[in-house]
């Protein structure tokens, strides 16, 4: 059980709450609104403290003391920073993570370096995610593990593709020197752990790990080739619109920036080098029209309103648009609309994810929530030798991990190993474990302990 201290109430601290919660922790969480602190601990098993978030007085009576982790999520970038900094001088708090949104303070991190562990950035977080789905066409979602040199890819599988209505097993003969492997199935919102003879489904929803290299051609398999076009189209100027407009335009993307308030549009075009930036209206139909929304290989609308990133996104799918992904922010707009959209974004999941990897027991280099929140895959370094290890000395098919965890993958001295029986796992392999089940989480992490006896 870890002590956690939760700075902020807003959609990231109170998520982030409801999943540790469940997860047999010890949390605290601090915010000045007597009446968000009511509520939640009506709903969820936790701890509150009515008060200023970097206040030594409030981080004492929330039991920064003996806390392992404070994580410091407030609207305010000052006062995250001024939190952690108060948790080391004075409480010493061993891990301190800050929500920072401001370029000018990301821009300089060494003001930080002392008192905080991590920085968090939402909006860097999203843009990186976003960048990613645009990059592979047809992607559901694709994260990063090992520094980014391979990657788990989530896909809608479709009539087409080459292994659709084939077993998992014919997967070598269609790709003799592709290093990959399909860690999960969902059929009809049923997860599903593939086994070799596992025949695969049009419409299945599918989890494979690849390098990065391979995973167009691992796609191909699922579904059938899209054309690749470098035109995107995006609704919304703010912080995130931006931000990945600039990325795309360096990127060699011919990008298109439709803003509805006059002064950020000109702001963003006078910003942007080669952006072509409009004042309208994304859910504007004849302005859709005229700028050609039917030839758009991906329209992203990141405006700040759920409702109007929604209307716009329908609109273009409905005039032509090849892919719509929408920014949604309430979880209840995502199950509603997910059918009707390509892809849908939750901000609080993906920060969510990002702060997971922190707070698992065990040398946890990345971890990542999955189909909001309900899947996670973890990627861990496996340290110590068959006495001090439950995983070291074993083999592939000694391993005995929980009920609705799979082995994704395997590296070895950066190299993804392909996973049979007999393959050994050694000190500092890095595993990547997919789990369709949560509730086993702790169990998983048992595996990666190492006994009192290593050295």
């Amino acid at each position: 059980m870890k002590k956690i201290i939760i700075l902020g109430s807003g959609q990231v601290g109170t998520s982030v709450a409801e999943i540790l919660s469940k997860e047999d922790n010890d949390i605290t969480l601090v915010d000045r609104q007597a009446s968000i602190l009511s509520d939640l601990r009506n709903r969820i098993d936790i701890q509150t403290v009515q008060g200023d978030a970097a206040s030594p007085e409030i981080l004492s009576q929330a039991g920064a003391e003996d806390a392992d982790l404070v994580l410091a999520v407030t609207d305010s970038d000052e006062v995250n920073i001024l939190a952690c900094r108060v948790s080391t001088q004075i409480f010493h708090t061993p891990t301190r993570i800050a929500r920072i949104r401001s370029a000018s303070y990301l821009e300089h991190p060494q003001l930080f370096e002392q008192d905080i562990d991590h920085i968090i950035s939402p909006e860097n977080i999203l843009t990186n995610q976003i960048m990613k789905l645009i990059e592979y066409p047809g992607a559901l979602q694709v994260l990063d593990f090992a520094h980014g040199k391979i990657r788990l890819v989530g896909i809608r599988a479709y009539y087409g593709g080459a292994l659709v209505g084939h077993a998992i097993k014919e997967l070598k003969h269609h790709l003799p020197k592709v290093t990959s492997r399909i860690a999960a199935i969902y059929r009809e919102n049923r997860a599903i752990i593939p086994t070799g003879k596992t025949v695969i489904e049009a419409n299945d929803e599918v989890f494979f790990i690849a390098t990065r290299n391979d995973i167009s051609l691992m796609m191909q398999e699922l579904k059938s080739a899209e054309t690749i076009s470098r035109d995107v189209f995006i609704a919304g100027a703010g912080n995130i619109g931006f931000t990945l407009a600039r990325k795309l335009e360096e990127g060699g993307y011919q990008v298109k920036l439709v803003e509805k308030d006059e002064v950020r549009a000109r702001r963003a075009s006078e910003r942007l080098k080669k952006t072509i930036v409009l004042h309208g209206d994304a859910a504007d139909e004849a302005l859709l029209h005229q700028e050609s929304i039917d030839a758009t290989q991906m329209f992203c609308a990141l405006t700040n309103e759920d409702e109007a990133n929604i209307l716009a996104a329908m609109l273009a799918k409905r005039l032509g648009a090849t892919r719509v992904m929408s920014l949604i922010n309430k979880t209840m707009y995502i199950e509603l609309v997910e059918s009707m959209l390509d892809i849908a974004i939750s901000p609080r999941l993906s920060t969510v994810s990002e702060l997971l990897s922190h707070v698992r027991r065990g040398d946890v280099v990345a971890a990542h929530t999955l189909r909001r929140g309900a899947a996670e895959a973890i990627e861990a370094i496996i340290h110590g030798d068959s006495k001090t290890s439950k995983l070291v000395g074993r083999t592939v098919k000694q391993l005995k991990l929980p009920q609705g965890a799979a082995l994704g993958a395997l590296m070895r001295n950066e190299q993804l190993i392909e996973i049979e029986d007999d393959v050994t796992i050694e000190d500092g392999d890095h595993v990547i474990i997919f789990m369709v089940d949560k509730a086993r989480i702790h169990d998983v992490e048992r595996l990666f302990e190492v006994s009192a006896t290593f050295f």
